[in-house]
């Protein structure tokens, strides 16, 4: 029996995705739980070739004999989960969705506000999802939940109870973080962050599991940095110099250019303190070095090896899976070795 919560290390789109992907994939966990702020987060998946773009339903949907779970602590639009059901449809996501009750709902009002308010929209940099306007609405206790949801009838079911008697039972339960940890409302660049905390604490809490039910926490990082939106960011290179770097990107949720910076190691530092992490995911490390779909740790540069050897001794946490591809076989895993 294991329960592990995975949970990105700075302020989002670190290859969560990717990492969850592989890992459920490989480890088969019995349920695969949602946890986070809600429709605001994009993971982008890679598997058999194809690729999607995921806002509510878990990465961890390729492993077909899981449960899919979404906890009460995570704000549901609708519209968006049943998109989803329906390009996973070959997946069967539909059939294996469970939905807490108390899960708050994202109504078109809170997208209405959330884009045409000159703080949010403009100052912040929101993703205009709702996700700001409707936990504003949870904390004032006037918001609506998925019990009172007719259309998400035939999904309710206790999260927190069924994931609990999962874990007694010896099962493995993988609970799924989004965003990042520099985006917790309590411990990022506020004000310039996301709508409540981020880090593992309270995604346990998301799911209704306590603290001693949790094993592992992994967090996962970039071999660089990027942020969506504004608010500080110590490390931030120029867009000149990333693109001569070839480091590109733009976000799976809102579209926008991603801004690019060097891996941050006093963020990492204090993102494994808070988090609690037991194991580092450390994704695109192909992107910096020449190691592209490199399967073998022995096989890594020197140089590579320094990188890596120096945040593990940095932070004091192991680096126990290293992605050098998009595919879920261009990864090395470490934890038997290290674990």
């Amino acid at each position: 029996m294991t329960c592990s919560i995975l949970v990105g290390g700075a302020w989002g789109d670190e290859g969560k995705g990717k990492c969850i992907t592989y890992l459920c994939d490989n480890d088969k966990p019995d349920i695969i739980a949602r946890a986070g702020v809600g429709p605001n987060a994009g993971h982008s998946v890679e598997f058999d070739g194809e690729k999607y773009g995921l806002r509510l339903t878990p990465s961890g949907f390729v492993h077909t004999d899981a449960k899919l779970m979404i906890g009460a602590g995570v704000l549901v639009n609708p519209d968006v989960l049943f998109n989803e059901f329906e390009n996973l449809k070959k997946y069967n996501v539909k059939e294996r969705m469970c939905v807490d009750p108390r899960c708050a709902i994202i109504s078109k009002d809170h997208m209405e506000r959330d884009v045409k308010s000159e703080h949010l929209a403009k100052k912040i940099g929101s993703t205009g999802s709702g996700c700001g306007p409707a936990n504003s609405d949870r904390v004032l206790r006037t918001i609506d939940l998925a019990k009172d949801v007719p259309e998400l009838e035939e999904y309710i079911t206790d999260v927190s109870l069924a994931v609990n008697e999962a874990i007694d039972n010896g099962e493995d339960v993988f609970i799924e973080g989004s965003q990042g940890f520099a985006l917790s409302l309590y411990y990022g660049t506020y004000p310039f962050v996301t709508s409540k905390d981020t880090t593992a604490s309270t995604f346990a809490a998301d799911v209704g599991v306590g603290p001693t039910k949790v094993d592992e926490v992994i967090n996962v990082f970039k071999a660089y940095i990027s942020r969506v939106g504004e608010g500080p960011f110590p490390t931030e290179m120029s867009q000149e110099e990333a693109e001569s770097k070839g480091l590109e990107e733009y976000g799976v949720v809102t579209g926008r250019r991603r801004r690019i910076g060097y891996f941050d190691m006093e963020l990492a530092k204090e993102s494994c303190r808070i988090n609690g992490a037991t194991q580092i995911a450390l994704t695109c490390v192909d992107r910096l070095f020449d190691c592209a779909r490199v399967q073998d740790y022995s096989l890594l540069s020197a140089e590579t090896k320094a990188f890596i050897e120096d945040i593990q001794t940095e932070t004091g946490v192991p680096v126990t899976i290293i992605s050098t591809g998009p595919d879920l076989k261009d990864t090395i895993d470490l934890r038997k070795e290290l674990l």
